[in-house]
């Protein structure tokens, strides 16, 4: 069995990051609430000034590092959240950081990395997705002998984003029955783990991938990790070719359930909780609101949590999300 992270290191590592790292608000939704009769509350990751959890394990690890090999430079790959995070810890601490992201990309994200970064941040647009954006800056590293800031598979950043589950648990006073969390590398739900297994055991944690890229589901199902040959990068942060190692040692010995869900049902339920809660969710956002349908007759009359990881959604997303919901909710007919 993996074994668990020191609550106490945790317990630091949150009054380490709290001058940075928002303490987020926990919102009960009365509308999801009365649709699932039930009590569902929304942990509100978007409101980070990154608009991401990630800001939470980027700055963990980042402090972490010997300030002497800290200042010959750092690197990353990332979709865009995590290299987000990356580039304020950067700017903040006045390293220079190379941040590698895919091609495909959305503009946004790539905007605002260079504005969080400013002079401390360089950009490099490198492959299709990002395992390619990976493979490039891994060598990049070996060859300038760069420091590298894994965006999951890295005990400090799972560290940084348990902090996250140890505000849940401060900021509702009744027992959490479940709690949905996106999938992408597994670095989230590592953390939540962390806590929810020491400090609340009787909570079931509940998964949730994309359709397009279940590589958290066929590790778990083939009892290794299992590297997708193809994904769709739609839900750009949460579609990995390959989850991480540690990740998968904690989802695999502690996990309650894994769910896939489909990207038109994740394109409605970013329509929902804009139209509904007026939350600008980007795809990975609003992938555990989505999996509430199929836990409609277990979530009754019992306390559920969703987090709300993100918040970068492209306005010019709108037309594909809308198109996709449709062909989504045709298909149930």
């Amino acid at each position: 069995m993996q074994k668990f992270i020191d609550l106490a290191h945790i317990r630091k590592t949150t009054r380490k990051i709290s001058g940075i790292v928002k303490k987020t608000p926990l919102q009960e939704s009365l509308s999801y609430s009365q649709k699932y009769n039930s009590k569902i509350f929304f942990k509100r990751e978007d409101l980070q000034d990154v608009k991401s959890f990630k800001i939470r394990g980027a700055h963990t690890k980042i402090l972490s590092i010997e300030k002497i090999k800290a200042k010959n430079g750092l690197v990353c790959a990332s979709a865009g959240n995590h290299a987000q995070g990356f580039a304020v810890s950067c700017s903040l601490l006045d390293y220079n950081g190379t941040v590698f992201m895919p091609s495909t990309t959305p503009s946004l994200k790539v905007r605002l990395v260079k504005k969080f970064g400013g002079k401390n941040i360089k950009i490099k647009l490198v492959g299709e997705n990002y395992s390619q954006a990976y493979k490039s800056a891994m060598d990049y590293c070996k060859r300038n002998r760069k420091t590298f800031i894994h965006p999951f598979d890295d005990i400090k950043v799972i560290e940084g984003q348990a902090t996250l589950f140890l505000e849940v648990i401060e900021q509702i006073k009744n027992p959490i029955d479940f709690i949905f969390i996106p999938i992408g590398g597994g670095g989230l739900i590592s953390g939540a783990i962390n806590i929810f297994k020491q400090l609340s055991p009787k909570t079931k944690i509940i998964g949730v991938e994309p359709a397009g890229a279940p590589s958290m589901k066929e590790s778990i199902n083939q009892h290794k990790i299992i590297k997708l040959d193809k994904i769709d990068n739609f839900v750009d942060g949460a579609a990995v070719h390959k989850i991480g190692i540690i990740p998968f040692k904690f989802c695999k010995d502690y996990l309650d359930d894994l769910l896939v869900i489909d990207e038109g049902e994740i394109c409605q339920s970013i329509i929902d909780l804009k139209s509904i809660e007026k939350i600008n969710a980007e795809p990975a956002g609003a992938m555990s609101s989505a999996s509430l349908r199929k836990y409609k007759d277990k979530i009754a009359e019992k306390n559920v949590i969703c987090i709300i990881c993100g918040g970068n959604n492209d306005e010019s997303r709108m037309k594909e999300i809308k198109k996709r919901a449709v062909n989504w909710q045709n298909s149930l007919k």
